[in-house]
């Protein structure tokens, strides 16, 4: 019979410059061996349902950690204040991000039951960053959950000041799970096109998969824009994906 418990807590972690930051983790309770999964917030920041993902890849064998990514913008304050000041200065600067996620990579493996393979999941921003992550961090396997401005730039007036990943998909050293809904504008239909386009280019190994009557963040389940179907489709390919590249 299986030992069905997960501990799931707030800690720190070091990240970029060796700051400590807050994050948050749960991991199975079996002895493991496991493997290890950033969660990467949304934009609105590192809130309850940020939480509950992390608590589901724990149920699912992974021991998981949801790094705090406006840690320094608003330690103390509640998500959507935190979200709005991250907004205002332009969102996360790629290199701290990317300093963060190298920071939850090397915590998830100093694990005494960690396996060793570490996967990255991001919803939103996060999924561009999820793209960025399997760039620029060692990582077995990322999945990008509609993330705008991995290709194309943000238009005039919009929250998030980044650049495109277009030019780094060389770079992009883990297999590629991309889940997107086609009534999305950022990122839109034409844009995952551009996105596929490139990984076929550079020879990367990816899989997407796009849904009918979904816009973006067709996950939230506690926002209007949630799609059931969309949502247990896509549970099922990231589950069968990461069973497929990093075990559980």
């Amino acid at each position: 019979m299986r030992y069905d418990a997960i501990l799931a807590e707030t800690i720190g972690i070091r990240g970029h410059g060796d700051d400590l930051i807050e994050a948050y983790t749960a991991r199975p309770m079996e002895p493991g061996p496991h493997p290890g999964m950033i969660v990467i917030h949304h934009m609105p920041g590192y809130d309850r349902e940020s939480k509950e993902i992390t608590r589901r890849f724990a149920a699912m064998g992974y021991s998981a950690v949801c790094p705090n990514l406006y840690t320094r913008e608003a330690p103390d304050a509640e998500p959507d204040d935190a979200a709005a000041t991250a907004r205002a200065q332009g969102g996360v600067p790629d290199e701290r991000f990317v300093g963060d996620a190298q920071g939850a990579a090397r915590w998830l493996r100093s694990l005494p039951n960690a396996t060793g393979k570490v996967g990255a999941i991001g919803y939103c921003s996060g999924g561009r960053q999820a793209v960025l992550t399997g760039i620029a961090v060692d990582v077995q396997a990322t999945v990008d959950c509609y993330g705008a401005f991995v290709v194309g730039t943000p238009p005039e007036g919009f929250p998030l000041k980044v650049s495109p990943l277009a030019d780094r998909i060389p770079e992009l050293g883990a297999p590629l799970l991309g889940l997107f809904g086609n009534d999305d504008s950022y990122p839109s239909p034409e844009q995952v096109d551009e996105l596929e386009k490139l990984l076929q280019e550079n020879g990367k190994t990816y899989e997407f998969h796009r849904y009918d009557g979904a816009g973006h963040a067709f996950f939230s389940v506690d926002r209007p824009s949630y799609r059931p179907e969309a949502a247990v489709d896509g549970w099922q390919k990231v589950t069968a994906f990461l069973a497929t590249h990093l075990g559980s």
